[in-house]
């Protein structure tokens, strides 16, 4: 066969640098392999898309963050750095009914008409917690003073053990079991604790005699984690803050 023979029956193939071959028999005007315009503008947009929705989720968890806590002049008060989380002031008291530490069920409805100091406390390994609980109880003339009828206190651990420790510590102040943080979570108490949100920190709410909240001081957070604040040094922030 001569070249003019095999040149009109073979047709060349025209290749270029960097190209991938085409499958036998495929035109190569079929075969492309790199990414058109209309590609190209898919995957920009498909880019965008991944993106602002990671911005979005983003901002939704910053909102909620900063929805969470108010944080407080540093140097005021009582100098005791804290926050006031939400559930805060003027919101309606979330309702509770838990195990006490004296064998009762103990629920914030039956304390209606009543103004209630709820304190919400790391539990047994918190020992400053307990001192705290009997700071409280030996300042209760200044607690009636400052319009507080009654002190509860909420925490994570079983009531048996509740019961023992108040026992051990010679308590009587009601402390109520939340083992499943149901109250906790409620009331975002256990945001701010030195074990992550297992447990509760260091936080005060003040409850009116409708049920609405007065006044709300989380002392556990960070940086400082204060687990234990003299009664006369909350009353103080009460005093500044309550509404």
């Amino acid at each position: 066969m001569s070249n003019t023979d095999r040149t009109a029956t073979s047709p060349r193939v025209s290749r270029r640098p960097g190209r991938a071959r085409p499958p036998a028999g495929t035109p190569e005007s079929e075969f492309d392999p790199r990414p058109t315009t209309r590609h190209r503008r898919v995957l920009l947009a498909v880019a965008a898309v991944i993106a602002g929705t990671i911005l979005a989720l983003y901002l939704v968890f910053q909102g909620s963050q900063v929805s969470k806590v108010q944080t407080r002049a540093p140097g005021t008060g009582s100098g005791y750095h804290h926050v006031a989380g939400q559930p805060g002031a003027g919101a309606a008291a979330p309702e509770f009914t838990l195990a006490s530490s004296d064998g009762a069920s103990v629920s914030l409805s039956h304390y209606r008409g009543k103004t209630v100091l709820l304190y919400f406390q790391e539990g047994l390994s918190c020992q400053p917690c307990w001192d705290q609980i009997k700071d409280l109880e030996q300042n209760q003339q200044a607690l009636k003073s400052a319009g507080i009828d009654a002190v509860l206190s909420v925490t994570t651990d079983p009531a048996p053990l509740l019961a023992q420790k108040t026992t051990d510590e010679r308590i009587s102040t009601p402390v109520l079991s939340d083992p499943d943080l149901t109250v906790s979570r409620a009331y975002d108490a256990n945001a701010y604790g030195m074990m992550g949100d297992m447990r509760d920190g260091h936080s005060f709410l003040l409850v009116d005699p409708e049920g609405t909240i007065r006044w709300r001081a989380d002392y556990g957070g960070e940086p400082d984690y204060v687990m234990f604040v003299p009664t006369a040094k909350m009353l103080s922030d009460l005093a500044r803050e309550r509404t």
